[in-house]
């Protein structure tokens, strides 16, 4: 069974997200969930976006990098959204990752690190109606991520915009979630 370190999105620890957590420990897995919100979470996109700018894009990200810490070798690094900004350097620049997991969010290579660490395997997810994924050049670093893994996956879902995965969204779509949380499963038990 495999660590994961998974790190929320924007409208922050969310029924939804909390809930896939729980899925992927009911499978045997041990996830960590740090709250980089103290405690709060929002109702939407636009209220948790002013949270997060109002600590700072940096600070987050640098929050979540340090949640690694005292975590084991072989870790899987996995977030939504804008926990991916962490998960992802995680993945990339800490030795012994065991993975990474990116969920409607890709950042280009070389803001971390120049290439794709070797042995690594990454599986990302967007959302072909999302305007973030889609429209902003992360469906393009997700593309460059995928070619430059030894072992890369990128799923897309055809109608899905953002956070389609987390049940207390908007953009929720059953159907959708349950074939990324089984794909996420699946990589887990690879891992």
């Amino acid at each position: 069974m495999a660590d994961v370190l998974l790190l929320h999105h924007a409208q922050g620890q969310t029924p939804g997200f909390l809930a896939f957590a729980d899925a992927l420990r009911a499978a045997g897995h041990t996830v960590h969930t740090p709250d980089l919100y103290g405690g709060e979470s929002f109702a939407t996109l636009d209220e948790g976006m002013a949270k997060a700018r109002s600590i700072g894009f940096g600070t987050l990200q640098e929050q979540g990098v340090a949640a690694a810490e005292g975590l084991p070798d072989g870790t899987v690094y996995a977030g939504f959204s804008l926990g991916v900004m962490a998960a992802q350097r995680l993945a990339q620049t800490r030795p012994g990752a065991g993975g990474a997991v990116l969920l409607d969010s890709a950042i280009p290579l070389g803001e971390f690190a120049p290439d794709w660490p070797a042995g690594v395997p990454v599986q990302i997810h967007g959302g072909e109606a999302d305007e973030f994924f889609m429209d902003e050049g992360d469906v393009d670093a997700a593309r460059a991520i995928v070619a430059a893994a030894e072992d890369g996956e990128l799923f897309t879902y055809a109608g899905c915009g953002h956070l389609f995965a987390d049940a207390s969204t908007t953009a929720y779509d059953a159907d959708a979630a349950a074939l990324v949380q089984q794909r996420v499963l699946d990589f887990l038990a690879r891992s």
